[in-house]
């Protein structure tokens, strides 16, 4: 009995690991709170003494100026939540432009740096060691001063076919407009996606079974003509095309790729890409080099032994490492304030804020979003990265 009751003694002092780690976490959380409690006393204070009303009323007030870029309908009048629509589809825009072009470019030059061949190696690691170690806003500031500002004029548009029209103003092209035939195509598009699978798995395990390969993509291709071409003939075009025309000084009509989008994605993509090379030339090198030799002894050719052998393993290297990249353009993509392109902090955390004075509201906002946009990325690219993960049995 009395070395139990020393034990449970021993086991509540302050000697105890246990009981220190446990106190100095509790010390350490009333001091965050002590500070939280004090900064926002101190805000409301502020505010109140300078007669600044703080919530998010504003944003049913009408904004009362223009936007150059709006992927959703947008007039002078509307509400300033409106216009943080409009910056949060510019800001999803942009990123979803430069993780895509950036990928695909990296990856290509990641492979062009382990290239056999002595010329594409030297070039892309160039290209690798150029690009990577200039700041990613001296790379917009050079595309949009330096390259897009300097094409000529609307009158004298360098023109593909008169359907595409590049200036200085941006680039022009027809804008597809929905007809009656839409719905239809995409029932045929439907239809030839279910028809691919199915017959993807069915040639997968009769690969299984047999040892011999039949190929899905002829098929596939072959109904991705025919379909669409028929829904076409019955039903009438899906589309209607608005082709740019140049009237007065400037095009109407179409789509348009104002140059402050086209500098911003083409910089970020050109940045992140060295970077994502450097991840995907890692990744490859790190799966064992029996593994290109098993699959040389078997008889594989070299593209089939990377993409069915070497990619689905580096790809568990890979994946960490570009999640942060991808973040990091999503950042980075908060840059387009520096050349006007109207992206959600160039617009809310900028003019909105200037107009309006609610700037803990609009920055809160404003950091909430990207906080959001980065947790789901990294939620999408851990989901990935398990079901890619090996797993002992």
């Amino acid at each position: 009995m009395f070395h139990r009751r020393s034990a449970v003694k021993g086991a509540l002092s302050f000697s105890h690991p246990a009981v220190r780690a446990w106190l100095f976490q509790i010390l350490a959380i009333l001091a965050v709170l002590a500070v939280a409690i004090y900064l926002i006393h101190n805000t409301v204070t502020n505010l109140s003494n300078r007669g600044i009303t703080s919530g998010f009323a504003f944003l049913d007030r009408g904004a009362g100026f223009g936007i150059v870029q709006h992927l959703i309908d947008y007039e002078e009048g509307d509400t300033y939540g409106r216009v943080f629509l409009v910056g949060l589809l510019n800001t999803l825009l942009v990123s979803a432009l430069c993780i895509v072009f950036a990928s695909i470019l990296g990856f290509f030059l990641g492979l062009a740096r382990l290239s056999d061949n002595w010329l594409l190696r030297k070039i892309s690691t160039i290209y690798i060691e150029t690009f990577r170690n200039i700041p990613p806003l001296l790379q917009i500031f050079f595309w949009y001063f330096a390259v897009l500002r300097n094409l000529p004029g609307p009158r004298q548009a360098v023109n593909a076919f008169e359907l595409a029209f590049l200036s200085n103003r941006g680039l022009y092209i027809p804008s597809p407009q929905m007809a009656e035939g839409l719905l239809p195509f995409i029932a045929a598009l439907v239809i030839v996606a279910a028809i691919s699978i199915g017959l993807f798995r069915y040639n997968r395990a009769y690969q299984i079974k047999t040892g011999q390969l039949r190929r899905t993509w002829p098929v596939t291709l072959g109904l991705l003509i025919v379909l669409p071409l028929l829904t076409h003939w019955i039903f009438g075009p899906a589309l209607h095309w608005d082709v740019p025309a140049l009237r007065g000084f400037n095009f109407r009509g179409g789509m348009v790729l104002i140059p402050e989008l086209a500098a911003l994605t083409l910089a970020l993509s050109i940045y992140t890409s060295a970077f994502i090379a450097e991840i995907i030339r890692a990744g490859i090198q790190a799966v064992p080099y029996g593994q290109h030799e098993a699959a040389r002894s078997l008889g594989i050719p070299n593209p089939v032994t990377l993409r069915q052998v070497i990619i689905p393993q580096a790809m568990r290297v890979i994946i960490p490492p570009l999640t942060s990249q991808y973040l990091n353009i999503v950042k980075n993509s908060s840059l387009a304030a520096a050349i006007g392109y109207p992206d959600m902090v160039s617009l809310f955390a900028g003019t909105v804020l200037n107009q309006t004075g609610q700037a803990i509201e609009t920055i809160a906002i404003t950091m909430s979003v990207y906080l959001i946009i980065s947790l789901t990325i990294s939620l999408l690219m851990n989901l990935y990265n398990r079901r890619i993960a090996l797993v002992e049995r």
